[in-house]
């Protein structure tokens, strides 16, 4: 995968091991890529003192049309919702101005203690107001 100069966006040539016999990129696929878009976003966020732990709680993705192989695609992570105790992030998958998927990844912020939902650090909220779609 090639970095743009935004940490949010990542642009990608869809290789042969992600496509079916079709040529279509695999559904798995879709989401690791929007999963390792998002842990590089999430790599460049404030380091809080006793921060949570953070577990994915919702995943799913919505099709507009497949990508094949070869083509081209960009992925942008947003930020769709912010909770009190949850992320909710979107990750879109584009080739030029088209739309082509959409992965929701929603996560829940933990105690690292006990494993209880625990409240998202000012912080790191403040932060993903920017981000947010």
């Amino acid at each position: 995968m090639s970095k743009t100069n935004r940490p949010d966006v990542v642009e990608l040539r869809i290789p042969f091991r992600d496509v079916d016999m079709n040529g279509q990129m695999f559904l798995a696929s879709y989401i690791s890529y929007a999963e390792s878009v998002l842990a590089g976003f999430w790599s460049l966020r404030p380091r809080v003192e006793d921060e949570p732990v953070y577990t994915p709680a919702k995943v799913s993705c919505i099709l507009h049309r497949p990508l094949h192989y070869h083509e081209t695609v960009t992925f942008t992570a947003g930020v769709d919702k912010i909770g009190v105790r949850s992320i909710g992030f979107l990750i879109a998958a584009e080739i030029e101005d088209e739309r082509a998927a959409e992965v929701e990844i929603t996560w829940q912020a933990r105690s690292r203690e006990d494993g209880s939902p625990a409240a998202l650090p000012e912080e790191t909220r403040d932060w993903l107001y920017g981000f947010l779609d």
